[in-house]
């Protein structure tokens, strides 16, 4: 399952799990459903979970981690980086460049907990329903869901909406690509249709869609123009959340206004959250100038990317009045890959040792002394940070799973495990050096007039590609490297409209790519490193793999029965991208880090998978904001 985004295990009281994987039907034995679950016809159920444990039974009337009192007020100042030109999210990724607030004005079929792995409750949708073999799903609107013109929502609003998505975006038709039909077959219900039974996944993917208004998008603007689903727009859109937009400045800010009278304010899944009047939006180009901001008291808080700043930037008065609270908050909810990609569809990088050289060439551990202050652990893993990580040698289920592909994969995957090079001392780096020389020499190349060149005598040139100046540095400090082993480097900047058009036409020697991977991985692998989607435009595969074994592991992970099959399954597909060297891992950093001016309150104690819970989470606090002193 893609993490959008939000990812999420579980404790507490268990509704009783259904006959069927990864449900429950929360319904009293009497219940109109329960008498549907006794005949052939699947049962509708209040929530889906992958796993089979649901903890909210179907009368629960909050998420524990909320604050049911909560007041409703304050504004939220936030930074965003970069810049808009687009508020249609149909479109995102593909023309124009989208404001962030954009997505909070939709809802979702289902609504996501955060102290549970992968288990949906009903928003737009009040039940769900599919069988055993997950070969269909159907979703039942409810009837109080409304659009902020107060039309209702319909089953056309969603069957536009994912036909829409699925045509324009991608992301979204990668995401959808296995959803073949999709129809109304009730006054409030829509069925969607898979292209085969057994993918465990689909039913909840599905209820993760963000559902769009048909006859807003058919309509006409104030101008009387016809609006285009298919187009980038500045046009504040028509919603159906807590929040609509107020007011927008094109490319610098968007104003956030709660909705009065939001449908959804007394759904069990929306008690506690949405407490400000306003979210303010405020983008900056570069975040050495929004941190600045944030110190002059522009902005309430501010998300802090860079190892060094966290070290070194945060000595302001304010900081040692209290008066701004700095605060790291683990990251349980997912795991990530983050590397510099070599793309193969370049013919220099189609050879695996010579990728292995490159990683043999990079020394991460002087680089986190250098520039991170030691706070970064090297990448290990393509689900790095997760229990799906693989270690040591393969054994009981996963090797079961490898032996199907051993024709196809590196020998090392069975009898080697995957480590980094280790470097940070010169007699370190020097070993690893005359590895990779090894290597390089291994795939035909060799050193002359210290210049890397192939047979035929033609230098091996590389350009890093980057579009900030945090990715800058870490290429600007593998550059050297590089060139110790003779390989001619260079770095080029680009603004982020120049990245992304490169991108999609894959441009590109060398790029820093990521990867967040949930706790449930899924159909999102195909679109990651699946064949099919390597010369997708758009497509999360920036690498270009093109590997039989690695789509059948993919299917492995898509198909699985169960928690175990899917964590031997990952594990596997983990050690076959790993011994392939597509990428040169980076580094991660196992919390995010917050700095806010101490104006807000929230629950205790947050949930486990949902970091900081900001900003949905949160409210603003009159009594601390007085205490600190007014707003700049």
């Amino acid at each position: 399952m893609a993490i959008t985004r939000r990812q999420l295990l579980q404790s507490g009281t268990l509704a009783a799990a259904a006959p069927v994987l990864g449900v429950s039907t929360g319904l009293p034995a009497t219940s109109p459903a329960a008498a549907q679950a006794a005949t052939s016809e699947p049962a509708w159920r209040h929530a889906l979970s992958l796993f089979g444990d649901i903890k909210y039974p179907a009368d629960f009337k909050r998420f524990d981690y909320v604050n049911p009192d909560a007041p409703k007020g304050g504004v939220a100042r936030m930074i965003s980086l970069g810049t808009f030109d687009n508020f249609n999210i149909a479109v995102a990724g593909v023309k124009g460049s989208i404001a962030p607030a954009a997505a909070l004005i939709y809802e979702e079929l289902m609504a996501k907990s955060q102290d549970e792995i992968v288990t949906e409750y009903g928003l737009l949708a009040e039940a769900a329903s599919h069988p055993d073999d997950f070969a269909w799903v159907t979703y039942r609107l409810r009837k109080e869901a409304r659009w902020h013109d107060g039309q209702p929502v319909t089953p056309e609003d969603v069957i536009f909406s994912i036909e829409a998505l699925k045509k324009y975006s991608p992301m979204y038709g990668s995401y959808y690509r296995h959803v073949v039909k999709y129809e109304k077959i009730g006054e409030r219900d829509i069925k969607f249709t898979f292209d085969a039974p057994g993918n465990r996944e689909l039913p909840t993917i599905v209820g993760e869609l963000p559902v769009l208004p048909k006859h807003y998008w058919e309509g006409t603007d104030s101008q009387g123009r016809k609006r285009d689903i298919s187009a980038t727009t500045l046009e504040p859109p028509l919603g159906s959340g807590p929040y609509r937009i107020k007011q927008f400045v094109a490319g610098r800010s968007v104003v956030l206004e709660r909705v009065k009278d939001y449908w959804g304010e007394k759904l069990p899944v929306r008690i506690g959250e949405n407490n400000f009047d306003e979210m303010r939006y405020e983008f900056f180009r570069d975040n050495t100038v929004a941190l600045e901001a944030f110190k002059a008291d522009q902005a309430d808080w501010i998300t802090e990317n860079s190892a060094k700043q966290w070290a070194t930037a945060y000595d302001f008065p304010a900081v040692t009045e209290k008066r701004v609270v700095m605060e790291e908050f683990p990251i349980n909810d997912s795991g990530r890959m983050q590397g510099f990609v070599l793309n193969l569809r370049r013919d220099q990088f189609k050879d695996a040792r010579l990728r292995r050289a490159f990683n043999y060439a990079y020394d991460f551990e002087e680089m986190n002394k250098q520039l991170f202050y030691g706070q970064y652990k090297r990448i290990n893993s393509y689900f790095e940070g997760t229990e799906l990580a693989a270690k040591g040698l393969p054994e009981g289920q996963e090797l079961e799973i490898l032996e199907t592909v051993r024709d196809k994969v590196p020998p090392e995957v069975f009898t080697t495990p995957y480590q980094n090079p280790v470097g940070g001392n010169p007699e370190a780096v020097r070993a690893n050096l005359r590895e990779s020389m090894r290597l390089l020499k291994e795939a035909g190349y060799e050193i002359r007039d210290r210049k890397l060149v192939d047979a035929a005598g033609k230098p091996f040139t590389v350009e890093i590609l980057v579009q900030d100046p945090s990715a800058e540095r870490i290429a600007l400090f593998y550059k050297p490297s590089l060139e110790r082993i003779g390989v001619t480097t260079s770095i080029r900047v680009v603004d982020d409209a120049q990245y992304e058009n490169r991108l999609r036409s894959f441009d590109f020697d060398i790029i820093t790519d990521v990867w967040g991977e949930s706790l449930s991985p899924g159909n999102e692998q195909r679109e990651f490193w699946g064949s099919q989607t390597a010369d997708q435009p758009g497509a999360k595969n920036t690498i270009g793999i093109k590997n039989p074994a690695v789509d059948a592991l993919i299917d492995k992970v898509i198909f699985a029965k169960g928690r175990a099959d899917l964590v031997a399954a990952t594990k596997a597909l983990d050690r076959v991208l790993l011994w392939n060297f597509y990428v040169v891992p980076q580094f991660t950093y196992g919390f995010s880090r917050y700095a806010r001016w101490d104006r807000f309150s929230h629950a205790e104690p947050l949930p486990k998978y949902g970091r900081s819970g900001l900003p949905s989470l949160w409210w603003y606090d009159a009594d601390k904001a007085a205490r600190i002193g007014k707003r700049s």
